[in-house]
């Protein structure tokens, strides 16, 4: 039907002619003057599989022949097309930038309905093949690209594990066997818990599984459980729907599950989560999936999660404060990380590597260490392990001015009483005790550097049940040092 001058009154409309008349007329002319007009039109049905495109679309993206993609689903032939969520929504997608190679296309989509209204499929129009016809908007995005961009590699550094399983220093046996089981938890995308005292580097070795598994290009997500405050545990872990409780962000709000997906979530002093959440942690790592707080959405995942703590799990449960379904499904793979007294061999090695990072910190020269130093640090029980002797080693360092770090550095730092069980030093009448390290007795210090060697020798004898040879390897001497140092001590006959 065409439609004359003449056919018109004076408002535009068609003379005799129906509303469903008119539309079925301009419909049509409408379509073909956008298909005149744009750069490429393309049509895809319900299925969101290409039905129709032009020929000037199929050159411009490189295809020859427009029938060889006819039935292709639109992702197949245009990877960045949105096509399909126009028809699942029905909602048009009138301005948006389409990728296609090193190339950006405006672009207009539409849903598609037929004469019921039903929908059926939905067309995509390109304004301009160039979007440099919307030079200042492109400036915009292009500029805004760029944060994005950096925004998300700053993001992905601070999620990046940092040490690796070679991190943990130590060729102990003890040291050695823990570094095996990670390596073998690493290839096995399984829960992990690990156990240990504080400070015994339970993170490091989270971090080194973690760079060691299929998820290393993931990102790590640390959490301290027992420094987040009761209330706000829920939120923090699982997240927040918009205005889920009074005060909460109008935005929702994602918690480090969310955050750590593809990757590892590692949950330190999981001992310490409140009763009322274990059964949701339960349900996450069984199902992997979370429901946020506040929200009837239930999200996927796929998070690996390390968990760590260093109470008797064991007792909380047989006391009714942990559920021992969780307790089970978390001890899946379990590892026990040696307290620095179980591997007292590995201290020389520990205290180069501590000051050498101590120095790359400050900036100075790194430090060096006595073999009497030495031999009083590893006569140590350290009940704070590897943190508790990089805080003495970084606290003596700034007191020795440059000099080798020597037991009179050492000392002041340490609780010898309790640490070392020196027997009281008979003194005479006249002498007092000493106000500064200047008035310490030559022979007292003598006294307390040979009894830490002495308790040295005897922890490396019970830990090797009385076996020489293992236990000069323990301790990184020669057989024959050892002797000589028990007969030293009066401990040969032993």
């Amino acid at each position: 039907m065409a439609i004359a001058r003449n056919d018109l009154d004076h408002n535009g409309l068609i003379i005799g002619v129906s509303p469903e008349r008119f539309r079925a007329v301009a419909m049509p002319l409408l379509f073909d003057h956008l298909n005149a007009q744009c750069e490429g039109t393309i049509a895809v049905n319900r299925q969101a599989r290409i039905v129709w495109i032009n020929d000037k679309y199929a050159e411009k993206i490189g295809i020859s022949d427009a029938r060889s993609v006819l039935g292709k689903e639109i992702e197949e032939v245009l990877p960045a097309s949105r096509l399909r969520e126009v028809v699942e929504s029905g909602l048009p997608s009138m301005l948006d930038l389409m990728a296609f190679g090193d190339e950006h296309f405006v672009v207009t989509r539409i849903p598609l309905r037929d004469e019921d209204g039903t929908l059926v499929g939905a067309l995509g129009f390109v304004l301009f093949d160039r979007a440099q016809h919307l030079k200042p908007l492109m400036s915009k995005f292009n500029i805004l690209q760029t944060q994005l961009v950096a925004t998300q590699n700053e993001l992905a550094k601070a999620r990046r594990a940092r040490y690796t399983i070679a991190g943990f220093i130590g060729t102990s046996p003890a040291a050695s066997e823990v570094k095996r089981q990670a390596r073998r938890a690493a290839q096995l995308d399984a829960t992990v818990l690990i156990r240990g005292e504080t400070g015994t580097g339970k993170e490091l070795l989270a971090q080194g599984i973690h760079n060691l598994s299929p998820r290393a290009n993931g990102p790590f997500v640390a959490v301290n459980v027992a420094a987040i405050p009761e209330t706000l545990v829920e939120a923090e872990l699982f997240g927040t729907a918009p205005g889920a409780f009074t005060g909460a962000d109008r935005k929702a709000r994602i918690g480090k599950f969310e955050v750590a997906n593809g990757g590892t979530l590692f949950l330190d002093e999981i001992g310490d989560l409140p009763l009322g959440l274990q059964a949701k942690l339960l349900r996450v790592l069984q199902e992997q999936e979370i429901e946020p707080l506040g929200s009837n959405q239930v999200k996927p995942l796929n998070v690996r999660v390390i968990a760590a703590t260093h109470i008797d799990l064991e007792a909380k449960v047989a006391a009714g404060q942990f559920r021992d379904d969780l307790y089970y499904r978390l001890n899946v793979l379990a590892l026990k990380v040696p307290s620095l007294r179980e591997r007292a061999s590995d201290i020389p090695a520990l205290v180069e590597h501590l000051l050498d990072d101590i120095a790359n910190r400050s900036g100075q020269a790194p430090m060096e260490l006595t073999a009497e130093a030495v031999a009083l640090l590893c006569g140590q029980p350290w009940r704070g392990n590897v943190r508790e002797l990089s805080n003495l080693l970084e606290r003596a360092q700034l007191n020795a001015d440059g000099l080798p770090l020597e037991v009179r550095h050492l000392l002041p730092l340490l609780d010898v009483k309790s640490y070392m069980e020196v027997p009281a030093v008979q003194s005479s009448p006249t002498y007092s005790e000493p106000t500064s390290m200047e008035e310490l007795p030559l022979q007292l210090l003598a006294e307390w550097v040979a009894q830490a060697e002495r308790r040295a020798l005897q922890h490396a004898l019970r830990a090797c049940k009385g076996n020489r040879r293992r236990a000069a390897v323990e301790l990184g001497i020669s057989r024959a040092s050892l002797y000589s140092k028990l007969q030293l001590h009066g401990l040969s006959e032993r």
